[in-house]
């Protein structure tokens, strides 16, 4: 199999969940707290790699102790980490409240917004033995534009999960392979267009993903909706981050945009059956497993 590199960040998540949000100056009694890993670039990666991909994860972590722990759970995984980065200071953390079977983040990024490619010399020295590039955006951007500069250069192709979201230059969406927004970041990036104009105007690129319901792109001739795989969420925390995992390992397995999207789906309906953006992640033979008995 090729070589998937991740490029983003790395967390860890600090879970509470609640039967009341909540109002300002408002306190609440929890019913539970988790503490997991997390980070939209290592959940993306670890889902890769617990579906049978060859991953290498491209980040920064601060030379804390949860640095050390996020590092060793790549480690856990088989993940190549020999290009992650150490910088002084705190490692990023994210802060999750689930409630009513739904989530709300606050991400503080920290060593996330320090990683650095000091030359291009450096750039093409990580993804020299890489076949294809995820993104997310949980890092600085300008740091996407550079790696997506130079895959598009070097004919590598690029996923980029645009979470969360931001407008885009037009030319960075030309130059990525696969743009995976969900409904509400497609609108804050193409704000002028409805969906179906969207999709129509970046034909096997542009995949949209819709919650609980699927996936939508369209092939060159015409939409293609691909459904999810019903089932009752426990923790949607990360569905979307084993969606983009799956996908990728997919296509590098040489599926068809279609079938890829469909695997996908059935990767995050199985994520958000425990808790933990990562916990729920299934592994290849759990995947293999939910698809025999389709």
């Amino acid at each position: 199999m090729g070589k998937i590199a991740v490029i983003g960040s790395c967390s860890t998540d600090f879970t509470v969940q609640s039967s009341q949000i909540p109002a300002q100056g408002e306190t609440v009694l929890g019913e539970h707290l988790s503490i997991d890993f997390g980070g939209k670039g290592a959940n993306q990666a670890i889902a890769a790699a617990r579906l049978g991909g060859n991953v290498k994860m491209i980040g920064a972590v601060g030379d804390d102790d949860f640095g050390q722990k996020i590092l060793a759970n790549f480690k856990r995984h088989h993940i190549d980490i020999s290009d992650m980065q150490m910088v002084p200071g705190p490692s990023g953390s994210a802060h999750i409240t689930l409630y009513d079977n739904d989530n709300r983040i606050i991400v503080v990024p920290s060593a996330n917004h320090h990683i650095t490619f000091p030359s291009e010399a450096a750039l093409e020295k990580q993804l020299q033995d890489v076949d294809f590039v995820v993104l997310q955006q949980e890092i600085n951007l300008n740091i996407n534009e550079q790696v997506i500069h130079y895959c598009a250069a070097h004919e590598i192709p690029v996923l980029l999960n645009p979470a969360p979201a931001t407008q885009l230059d037009p030319e960075l969406i030309h130059q990525v392979t696969y743009l995976t927004p969900n409904e509400a970041e497609r609108e804050l990036i193409f704000p002028n267009q409805t969906l179906s104009e969207s999709l129509a105007a970046h034909p096997n690129k542009l995949i949209v993903t819709l919650g609980d319901q699927g996936a939508i792109y369209h092939n060159g001739m015409t939409e293609c909706f691909i459904p999810s795989f019903k089932t009752q969420p426990l923790d949607t925390t990360g569905a979307g981050d084993t969606f983009n995992g799956a996908l990728v390992v997919g296509l590098i397995n040489g599926l068809s945009l279609a079938d890829g999207i469909k695997q996908a789906n059935l990767a995050a309906s199985l994520s958000v059956q425990k808790l933990g953006a990562q916990g729920g992640i299934p592994t290849l033979e759990e995947l293999q497993a939910a698809e025999a008995q389709l």
